[in-house]
């Protein structure tokens, strides 16, 4: 069991993961630490990060309805891609080596980034009007991918769904933050609940996070809202490529 002041230091990181990360950014880049620095081992860490992280999905919901006004149809139909998605990851992380896999994960969260950068020249380079280029066939797989990535791992999962969706779906950041929290939200719902049920869960590290975590997301689709759009962009991009190098050193070097 955790100490009292692990257990209230979770709470705060908690809070701060959920800001960062339903306002465009990285979670777990705050979260798994978080779990590390409190002394639960990386498996465990990892495991009682995705579980923790479900709340952000409420939270970020309730401060998000502008945003998502009129868009109920498109998150469960969309929803059920990255639920599917957070299903097969789950299984790979309980079944399956994690070396080979986590090799290449630096490489796709640095190409999340450089696609967040580079929205808006892939906008144009498209040479034809958003509602022309909403929700195409190929958005489907490449969400699945996504969020069988977040499913399995997770860190900088929602640099790379926010750039899709830039990209493919609404160039309105604010919206586009905001239906990614909800797509990465249901693929860690169904993600927490194979673990629950198929793993052993840190649950006196993992409640604490995720108490701080759903109070932080109601925070952060306000930050998103209002802070510029490019200036928003590149601070993702910026921590995004950060996470990169950083995993890169510890799974990939």
């Amino acid at each position: 069991m955790l100490s009292l002041g692990d257990t209230a230091f979770l709470v705060a990181a908690g809070v701060l993961a959920g800001i960062v990360g339903t306002a465009g950014a990285i979670t777990s880049l705050v979260s798994f630490p978080a779990l590390l620095i409190a002394g639960v081992p990386a498996l465990g860490a990892n495991i009682a990060n995705i579980v923790a992280i479900t709340t952000t999905w409420p939270g970020s919901a309730l401060s998000s309805r502008p945003e998502l006004l009129g868009r109920a149809s498109w998150v469960r139909r969309y929803g059920t891609v990255a639920g599917l998605g957070g299903a097969i990851g789950t299984a790979l992380l309980l079944f399956t080596p994690g070396g080979a896999f986590r090799a290449v994960v630096p490489f796709l969260v640095a190409a999340g980034a450089v696609a967040l950068l580079a929205t808006p020249w892939l906008r144009r380079l498209s040479g034809a009007g958003l509602a022309a280029r909403r929700d195409p066939p190929w958005m489907a797989a490449a969400l699945l991918l996504i969020s069988v990535y977040n499913g399995y791992f997770g860190a900088g999962s929602g640099v790379m769904m926010l750039a899709l969706l830039l990209i493919a779906s609404d160039d309105r950041l604010p919206v586009a933050n905001a239906l990614k929290n909800m797509l990465v939200g249901a693929g860690n719902v169904v993600a927490a609940v194979g673990l629950a049920l198929f793993a052993s869960v840190r649950w006196d590290a993992a409640v604490p996070l995720g108490i701080g975590a759903f109070a932080g997301a109601t925070i952060g689709p306000h930050i998103a809202r209002r802070v510029p759009e490019r200036a928003l962009r590149l601070a993702v991009a910026a921590i995004g490529l950060g996470l990169a190098v950083q995993l890169w050193v510890t799974h990939g070097a």
